[in-house]
């Protein structure tokens, strides 16, 4: 099966020679390109019994790379599950408008702090408002940046708990089981937020408008494009609520550790280009198949480069680290959480990997029977110690 990696290695050398590119985005080309290859080193096993030599290499564990992401999600899920409350969670996304994807991409690190900004204390606030449910929530951001045709495409994902500690009680308050918020109060509001501090933004100069987006650093023309915006309706939408801490902590796991294409989606590879499956939500989520030449692919999926540390996945009121030790935790005992209710099954490393790639360490892959043991380490290419 194709991988991206197969496409950087095949176009990504004339694609540099090309291109200009930030480190950052060479990091995770060469990274991408690198992973479970002799370039990053690894380790040799063999079987106790039948004496097989099986050679692995080590993963890259870059955030952007297809192939990383599983044990990372696995690791990730197994330490939320402590903070799951036993209500009925809403899954909640704020898009931004086309008209500012440009200047997102420009100003990635200022707009995702904006994004992330008017999310969270749009949500907050319409909390704590009694028409809705007068208390402090708590929630899970996590910011993607792509469509599924890997053009950009600013959303947050928010998984919220149906509930919170009452203004003016202190009192867990449950949510409603069928509805949120209005998804136009919770619209408008994001839009007036997040324009307020792109306005801030803009007269602080904080923002750069460089080449086809150079006519927005003239006032006017900036405070029309603000205009247009105010002006129109912005997309938020609130998915029904699902159940359980299972159902929760399987949801989450689509979500978190996602990069702008999984391996499964590429067809094929070729001189050609690339071929890649993809839903079409404007056409009835059709899934549909589309051809890209080598340097185009790449030019969409590094688009999705955050900036070098950038905290893609945050935690908000009573699910934020401060307050996982005082308020989350106030939540648990009103709600009678014993400390074994909400704990999930627990899964070595092996097992894990076992679930995902199918591939059982303990056993030798040939014979079936025999043990594999260490014998070997492969020290990366670019590394190798001194003889004592």
């Amino acid at each position: 099966m194709p991988e991206v990696a197969d496409i950087f290695k095949r176009f990504g050398a004339e694609y540099r020679k090309t291109q200009k590119l930030p480190i950052r985005m060479l990091k995770v080309m060469r990274a991408i390109e690198s992973c479970r290859t002799a370039a990053l080193g690894g380790h040799v096993d063999a079987c106790k019994a039948c004496g097989h030599i099986h050679i692995s290499y080590n993963s890259c564990r870059n955030r952007h790379c297809p192939k990383c992401q599983g044990l990372s999600k696995e690791k990730w899920i197994k330490e939320r599950n402590k903070d799951l409350l036993p209500v009925p969670y809403y899954h909640v996304v704020f898009t931004i408008p086309s008209e500012l994807n440009d200047i997102v991409l420009r100003n990635q690190r200022e707009l995702y702090n904006i994004l992330f900004r008017a999310v969270s204390e749009t949500l907050m606030k319409l909390g704590k408002e009694p028409k809705y449910l007068g208390a402090e929530i708590g929630f899970i951001s996590i910011l993607h940046t792509w469509g599924q045709n890997l053009m950009d495409h600013p959303h947050i994902h928010c998984i919220v708990p149906s509930g919170g500690l009452s203004v003016q009680t202190g009192k867990w308050t449950t949510g409603s089981e069928k509805f949120f918020m209005p998804v136009k109060v919770l619209s408008r509001m994001f839009r007036g937020k997040l324009l307020y501090y792109l306005k801030r933004a803009y007269k602080n100069e904080k923002l750069k408008f460089p080449g086809t987006i150079s006519h927005l650093g003239k006032r006017e023309v900036f405070q029309q494009l603000i205009d247009k915006l105010y002006n129109k309706e912005w997309v938020v939408y609130s998915k029904p609520p699902f159940g359980g801490p299972k159902q929760v902590i399987e949801y989450l796991g689509r979500y978190t550790h996602k990069v702008a294409i999984s391996n499964d989606r590429i067809i094929k590879v070729s001189d050609a280009g690339v071929t890649f499956k993809w839903r079409d939500y404007k056409d009835k989520n059709k899934y549909k198949k589309m051809t890209l030449n080598g340097s185009e692919f790449i030019r969409r999926f590094l688009l999705h480069v955050l900036p070098e540390g950038f905290m893609k996945i945050r935690h908000y009121g009573l699910l934020s680290n401060k307050n996982r030790n005082t308020k989350l935790k106030e939540c648990k005992e009103q709600l009678e959480v014993q400390s074994d209710d909400m704990q999930v099954e627990e899964k070595s490393w092996h097992d894990i990997l076992l679930e995902i790639t199918g591939i059982n360490l303990s056993f030798c892959p040939k014979c079936k029977i025999g043990q594999m043991q260490p014998r070997k380490t492969l020290w990366p290419m670019h590394y190798r110690p001194q003889a004592p």
